[in-house]
């Protein structure tokens, strides 16, 4: 070939590798520096490839991070009613990916740039949130001082919380802004709502349920009716919803009976939620809405203690109430095929007097507990049984469970049909088929997946909070393709 061939040939080459260095870099540039974008801040952090969550640290490498199934860190504490720290998580993980952000780690402060969720929480009055804790602020103080967490109101015990995940959020926004508070920088409280990705409603909606739905003296109108019926209001008039319809909205409803009067006038917004079971689809569903865990009411058993196959002598453990409607008649089927059988406890049990210490020591001594639908597809029973490492046998057939998106839990629940659970001897042939080997699988995997069914405050890397967090920003993408396919026509309707 002669030497004016090769030439272009050889300028061809080189201007093909410039050209491609170039859009190389620009891609990387806009990665980089895409904060000015129109895409937002929470979407930009979480951008799926190839159906895995890959998070992008904010670093001059842009180092790529894949969110996975399940957490490598430990959590510090089990919350305890007071806010105070508790008996430490295991420390044996062994998972090679991890579920959250590892560039979320805890910090003393954080800022705009750095978390994965800007959040607007409105001032609304105590009354709608510490002031059902009986706290009482200065005349100008509207939220308690959460630096010294001996001066946060206590949640009441007992059943009430096991829906206490507005308590443990609301919380965790405040600190955000709170020097010295070290908390994973998952979501951070921004006073202008133009600069948020979600807009959160700090009603203490269960608790509001639980203490005050009931009339009481010469009231016509419930308290917890008259607060729904003022925050509806209250939303109303606001900018912030009348902008999206209250479709970038955040709601804690997690108890099934909470924000019964204004579920249905708020229910564009996203809710956090045990479950669906009493909410039409167009209210709730996993298209917009969160599932998050119960906090559990039994303590959580520490590594070292947890009891190894051969030192669970009860085969099959349930106990609470047996007698239950609409889907929950099943407990009482199953009651009368297992009641007399060898190594299984099934009896009647509540949460008055020792019941949930009897409750967790049961669990702690059993190979199998029982999560059978009640009044509603979900219970506590659940995370109890994750925290005592007792392996979960999920008999509900309409149940959500949290985090499914990137938690598998088949691989340490076992998972029944109700139609075949009812089937005499289906269930405990099935459960004795399970040799130690398979059930030891299942029990290290409950005790690494413990610290993301853990509320706690301060929150802590990969804990409940965290997850929600981190569960509210994978629905973000979603909220803004509803927004912008209602604005389709939005302009010209409008110049009718």
């Amino acid at each position: 070939m002669s030497e004016k061939g090769i030439f272009p040939a050889r300028f061809l080459f080189y201007i093909i590798t410039i050209s491609m260095f170039l859009l190389i870099l620009s891609s990387v540039f806009l990665l980089q520096f895409g904060n000015t974008s129109l895409i937002p801040h929470s979407v930009f952090n979480l951008i799926l490839l190839n159906g895995t969550a890959v998070y992008l640290k904010p670093s001059v490498k842009n180092e790529q991070i894949k969110l996975p199934f399940l957490s490598s860190k430990s959590s510090q504490v089990d919350a305890q009613i007071k806010v105070e720290n508790g008996e430490p998580s295991c420390q044996k993980l062994s998972y090679g990916k991890k579920m959250c952000n590892s560039w979320q780690q805890k910090i003393k402060s954080c800022n705009n740039n750095q978390a994965l969720l800007r959040v607007f929480m409105y001032d609304l009055p105590p009354e709608f949130h510490f002031g059902l804790l009986d706290w009482k602020g200065k005349s100008d103080q509207m939220w308690p001082d959460v630096n010294n967490p001996s001066r946060i109101p206590s949640y009441p015990g007992g059943l009430n919380l096991q829906h206490s995940m507005e308590f443990w959020l609301t919380l965790d926004l405040l600190s955000s802004n709170t020097p010295n508070v070290v908390r994973p920088c998952a979501a951070i409280r921004v006073k202008n709502s133009s600069q948020a990705d979600v807009i959160f409603v700090p009603f203490f909606s269960s608790l509001s349920y639980n203490r005050h739905s009931k009339l009481r003296g010469k009231e016509k109108v419930s308290v917890n009716e008259m607060l729904q019926n003022k925050l509806v209001q209250f939303l109303n008039m606001r900018d912030e919803w009348k902008r999206f319809g209250g479709k970038d909205h955040l709601i804690v409803a997690h108890h099934p009976n909470s924000m019964l009067d204004a579920r249905g006038k708020l229910g564009s917004a996203m809710f956090v939620l045990a479950d669906f079971g009493r909410y039409p689809i167009e209210i709730a569903n996993l298209g917009k809405d969160i599932i998050a865990p119960y906090r559990h009411v039994v303590r959580t058993i520490p590594c070292a203690e947890s009891a190894p196959f051969d030192k669970r002598p009860i085969l099959v453990f349930f106990q609470g109430a047996i007698y239950r409607k609409d889907g929950g008649a099943i407990r009482q089927e199953l009651y009368y095929l297992l009641k007399d059988e060898k190594d299984v406890h099934f009896v009647f049990g509540t949460s008055q007097g020792n019941g949930v210490n009897q409750a967790g020591q049961g669990m702690a001594s059993s190979k199998f507990c029982l999560n059978i639908a009640g009044d509603t597809p979900s219970s506590n029973r659940l995370f109890d049984a994750v925290v005592s490492h007792c392996v979960p046998v999920i008999i509900s057939d309409e149940i959500e469970l949290p985090f499914e998106d990137v938690i598998d839990y088949s691989e340490f629940c076992i998972f029944v049909h109700a139609s075949n659970a009812v089937k005499k001897g289906y269930l405990l042939n099935l459960l004795k088929g399970i040799k130690r080997d398979q059930w030891t699988k299942m029990w290290e995997k409950l005790k690494e997946i413990v610290q993301h069914f853990q509320y706690q405050y301060p929150s802590q890397p990969c804990d409940a909070v965290h997850m929600i967090w981190e569960a509210v920003a994978r629905k973000v993408s979603s909220v803004q393709f509803r927004i912008h396919r209602d604005n389709r026509y939005h302009r010209s309707e409008h110049k009718k």
